[in-house]
């Protein structure tokens, strides 16, 4: 069984999720069955298959959330330092053609969120950086082709 990398927010996260669809979704989701079976033939209900297949997708995504919690490898980011760069490290990096300014924290995969600067460790990104210290130049292929970074800093902090 393979280990999913994390750090302590977000396997936090994963438990409260977890929490949430089995103590509140999923009663919910049983009382809205129950609500549509009293209104009679199923074969044509469709408050009834809608709430089945909400139940349906609520029942995976719980198995999902306790797969990933039983194969955490939760990571302590706060015990890290140094300056090469690794899983839980803050990144910032420059981008050679236009300058732009970007900062990425590397992450494990359930809690990678491009919008709030969370990358996957499993990303072209991130293992272009790995094992890279600041200062170093990273090239990683895009869609657009390929983009080069100069790393300028490598900070240790749980993700916000």
């Amino acid at each position: 069984m393979e280990k999913v990398p994390m750090t302590a927010n977000g396997y936090a996260a994963l438990q409260v999720e977890l929490k949430q669809r089995q103590t509140v979704d999923r009663p919910r989701i049983i009382e809205h069955i129950a609500e549509a079976r009293s209104h009679g033939d199923l074969s044509e209900n469709a408050e009834y298959h809608a709430a089945k297949e909400e139940q349906s997708h609520n029942e995976g995504r719980i198995a999902d959330l306790e797969d990933k919690l039983a194969r955490a490898d939760v990571i302590d980011i706060t015990k890290l330092s140094g300056d090469t760069i690794m899983f839980g490290a803050t990144v910032t990096l420059v981008d050679e053609d236009t300058e732009k300014k970007a900062v990425w924290q590397i992450v494990g995969e359930p809690e990678a969120d491009a919008k709030k600067g969370r990358i996957s460790i499993t990303s072209p990104l991130a293992r272009a950086l790995i094992g890279k210290k600041k200062g170093a130049s990273v090239e990683v292929m895009a869609p657009g082709g390929a983009k080069a970074y100069e790393i300028t800093k490598v900070e240790w902090r749980e993700p916000s």
